[in-house]
């Protein structure tokens, strides 16, 4: 028995509207980016980052905002909004700890290498249902050579760190789902 082109092509649509059925009544909602939301979170706050460190960058809290911002609404369908009680969702991020230790030395008892690492504490709230997503604590690390980068080799590891440091928090967030 052969099937005419049409019936071939409704029997194809079919199938489509199924498959497009079966991917739409998930619990979540998936970018192309891998990440995943709940599907009744629309809008996202995210305050400034608490910095309880003493590290030698004054901007680490707005940095580590930055980066987490950039991540939520740039990777997801997430509007940003700076109401913190109105937001369906709410991150909020403390950096807990900094430090930049020695972990290479040199013959002279000199360091040559040194490692910076954050430890950043993150609470984030789906608001619409009153359910804690996610209560974590995320370490970042980079390391760079003091002798020849200095203070701005500091200042970059700091940076790489931040960056590490927000995906893991990103990634988290978002694959739970």
């Amino acid at each position: 028995m052969r099937l005419s082109s049409t019936a071939v092509r409704q029997f194809l649509s079919v199938l489509l509207l199924l498959l497009g059925a079966t991917c739409l009544s998930g619990c979540a909602v998936y970018s192309f980016s891998g990440a995943s939301i709940p599907s009744g979170l629309e809008t996202i706050s995210i305050p400034i980052a608490q910095d309880n460190t003493s590290s030698p960058v004054n901007r680490l809290g707005t940095d580590l905002t930055d980066q987490l911002t950039d991540r939520f609404v740039d990777r997801t369908r997430l509007s940003l909004t700076t109401d913190d009680a109105g937001a369906d969702a709410l991150l909020r991020a403390r950096v807990q700890r900094y430090t930049n230790e020695p972990t290479g030395v040199s013959g002279d008892e000199r360091a040559t290498t040194n490692q910076v690492t954050l430890r950043v504490q993150v609470r984030y709230v789906d608001q619409t249902q009153d359910e804690e997503l996610l209560t974590q604590t995320f370490s970042g690390s980079a390391n760079y050579d003091p002798v020849e980068a200095g203070l701005d080799g500091e200042r970059q590891a700091i940076q790489n760190a931040l960056e590490n440091v927000a995906d893991d928090i990103f990634s988290t967030a978002t694959s739970n789902w």
